[in-house]
């Protein structure tokens, strides 16, 4: 592939990093964007478009998009699922109705309303079919709603995302059992066309171990179920120890020291690099005074009188063979008791055959067979996605699935054959240039703000307090905006070398052939270059520049319309940092039109002269200056932009007009309320 082969695909058909690695391909850069611009809505709407659970994935998502989010060449990723969260609380926006097109006529059943269900049946009811979701619970959600601790997630954030699935026109009908309640067969008589198993892992794992009988063992889900619904406490302040080290025994260990243990121990085989749990959650549980126990793996469970006494455990000295397979290695030689009352199995989760028994092919180890390319099980028109067919993994990755078993089906609906390894993946960005990393300046990530862990123990209280408005624009403004930025377009291009100097982060290069290549997969989307480009050869690709290039004639007709005797303004202020809060982006001032946009060093001579044309009498633009809180992200704004009003005044002198009615000032954070001074005196002084 050539640099300008690159340089095409770039343009057209590549996602940020974010977006590729979340599992559903959520607009992140878009939605952190609009955040970082004060529109909380927008945001929302963003989100919506993808996301059928966006209050569940805003408060418990894995966040697969931080991991390989490009700022983590500089410093540390903004925290995205953190504002998802935020902008589910402060935005407000609807699902947007399905587009026109084909409608997908037929009669679905889906089985299981967890995550991988609920998306399925979301997608298929927008396609137009007509969905009834059927579930053995009382509630909708599966494992996220039944088993996931109340401190991680509300009742209420699941609530929301159901009410939005049931508003597309899904059913739902709780309190039946597949098996025992109704029967793959009986669905097929009631006229269900396609039918959907996604019943997810509902079944704990536990060791065959001495002392594994009798009172005192207890397994995951049963407890963490038995906590969040039933309002489950220990008697007597027991020492509770977990076997596990994986995402659900963090759940388990940290809802036994609210449910009343005395003390928590946690063992597992894994060391502590291995732990396959999240790194936050092991730091929180650790804050809440769970003790680790890691390389130690279960022997027996040590009785006396048939009480327990604790568990006896020996050395893991290797939990993987060289070829990456799960076959743990002992040292016999080593091995401990780990005092304790109660023991809780959180070893893993696996499937249900029984259901299905009978009814579609189960193989050799009970698990269902299954087609991942069709989507489909030994029996036509039935289905499987989410985490019974894929095995474990986070909600977001079951919602993907759910996807992608929804197009299956309403591929089986039409009478079309389906296959997934069809299904095109738009690639990534490649990685950040190390020259432009260095360019790029280093903004510290905000930390989410949470209870104190001495406070969160002592009930189920979300322990998460989320961003405020102020630091939830700040956060996002962090995000590099990968793939918005700067697109050359080579047959306008004179290969000048404009864009080459007065780029900050070396993006524009002279290739071998002596041309100039702007790498827009480099790009920052600082701007500069745009307006600086004497024949317009570059663009942006993201289309928030000529929005607000774009806004700004209506928002001049409005203030002439309404002009009452005095001088009619343009204002053309930043839109990020404290040009973002509330206050500001819904403040009116009077004959003044207030135009945002996305950093002023964007801002082209040209746009001001058309608002003269239009009869404005006076311009103002208004740049961030220094502030404590809010950092301009870009380097040499300041220079640049009072260079371009300086360019816009010397237009105005050509054209017989007086040079002062275009004036440049900047504000920082701190004092943003001298706005409507700014202009007053600017308006003043054209009278």
């Amino acid at each position: 592939m050539t640099h300008h082969d690159k340089h095409d695909l770039a343009l057209e058909n590549i996602y940020p990093p974010c977006q590729s690695a979340c599992p559903l391909h959520q607009g992140c850069r878009d939605y952190l964007l609009a955040i970082a611009t004060g529109d909380f809505d927008g945001a929302l709407a963003i989100i919506k478009e993808t996301n059928p659970l966006p209050f569940v994935c805003g408060t418990i998502c894995a966040h697969h998009c931080e991991d390989e989010c490009r700022r983590n060449d500089v410093d540390k990723p903004p925290s995205i699922r953190a504002l998802k969260r935020f902008a589910v609380e402060y935005g407000k926006a609807k699902i947007k109705p399905p587009a026109d097109g084909p409608k997908v006529n037929g009669k679905v059943a889906i089985i299981g309303a967890g995550p991988a269900g609920l998306t399925a049946a979301f997608d298929l009811a927008r396609m137009g079919a007509d969905v009834t979701v059927f579930d053995r619970e009382n509630a909708a959600g599966g494992a996220v709603r039944h088993y996931i601790p109340l401190y991680r997630l509300p009742d209420e954030s699941m609530d929301q995302d159901i009410a939005e699935i049931a508003e597309q026109g899904v059913k739902f009908k709780f309190g039946v059992e597949l098996g025992k309640d109704t029967t793959i067969e009986k669905l097929e008589k009631e006229g269900y066309q396609a039918i959907l198993l996604a019943m997810g892992l509902p079944v704990s794992r536990g060791l065959n171990i001495p002392g594994n009988e009798g009172e005192g063992v207890l397994n995951a889900l049963p407890f963490l179920q038995s906590v969040k619904r039933e309002g489950f406490k220990f008697e007597g302040s027991p020492t509770v120890v977990v076997i596990g080290g994986g995402n659900v025994a963090m759940d388990v260990a940290r809802s036994a020291v609210r449910a009343g243990a005395g003390k928590v121990k946690l063992a597992c085989l894994e060391c502590d690099e291995e732990m396959p749990a999240f790194e936050w959650e092991i730091e929180e549980a650790k804050e809440e005074g769970v003790e680790f126990n890691p390389s130690w793996g279960p022997k027996a469970i040590a009785r006396e009188n048939g009480k327990i006494k604790g568990l006896e455990v020996v050395e893991c000295s290797c939990v993987f063979d060289p070829e990456g397979r799960f076959n743990p290695t002992f040292n016999e030689a080593n091995k401990k008791v780990l005092d304790g009352d109660i023991v809780i199995f959180a070893i893993g989760q696996g499937g249900d055959p029984e259901p299905v028994r009978g009814e579609i092919e189960i193989d050799d180890r009970g698990r269902v067979v299954f087609n991942s390319r069709t989507m489909t099980t030994s029996r036509k028109g039935v289905f499987g996605c989410g985490e019974m067919t894929m095995g474990p993994g986070t909600a977001v990755q079951a919602m993907a699935n759910g996807r992608v078993a929804a197009q299956a089906m309403a591929r089986h609906l039409e009478g079309a054959p389906f296959d997934s390894a069809e299904l095109v993946e738009t690639p990534a960005l490649e990685g950040l240039d190390e020259k432009v990393v260095g360019e790029i300046g280093k903004c510290e990530r905000l930390a989410i703000p949470m209870m104190s862990p001495e406070e969160r123990v002592r009930h189920f209280k979300q322990a998460e307090l989320g961003y405020d408005v102020e630091t939830a624009i700040r956060e996002a403004r962090r995000c590099l905006t990968c793939a918005a930025g700067a697109c050359q377009d080579e047959e306008l291009c004179v290969h000048c070398l404009t864009c080459v100097r007065i780029c900050p982060y070396d993006v524009p290069v002279v290739g071998d052939d002596g041309k100039v290549i702007v790498r827009n997969e480099q790009c920052q989307a600082c701007g500069l270059c745009v307006s600086a480009c004497p024949v317009y050869a570059i663009h942006f690709r993201a289309p928030y520049l000529e929005d607000a290039v774009n806004s700004i004639e209506p928002a001049v007709e409005k203030a002439l319309a309404n002009r009452n005797g005095e001088p009619v303004m343009l204002a053309v202020t930043c839109a990020y940092g404290a040009f973002a809060m509330p206050e500001f982006v819904n403040k009116e001032v009077k004959n003044t039109a207030v135009v945002r946009y996305p950093c002023v060093g964007k801002l082209d001579s040209v746009h001001l002269l058309k608002a003269f044309e239009m009869g404005v009498d006076g311009v103002v633009v208004v740049g961030c200056g220094e502030s404590e809180k809010f950092e301009c992200s870009y380097k040499d704004i300041g220079y640049w932009a009072g260079k371009r009003v300086g360019h816009a005044c010397d237009l105005l002198e050509m054209l017989g007009m007086e040079r002062d009615r275009v004036t440049y000032t900047e504000l920082s954070g701190e004092e943003i309320g001298k706005f409507d001074q700014v202009i007053a005196e600017a308006a003043e002084k054209l009278k």
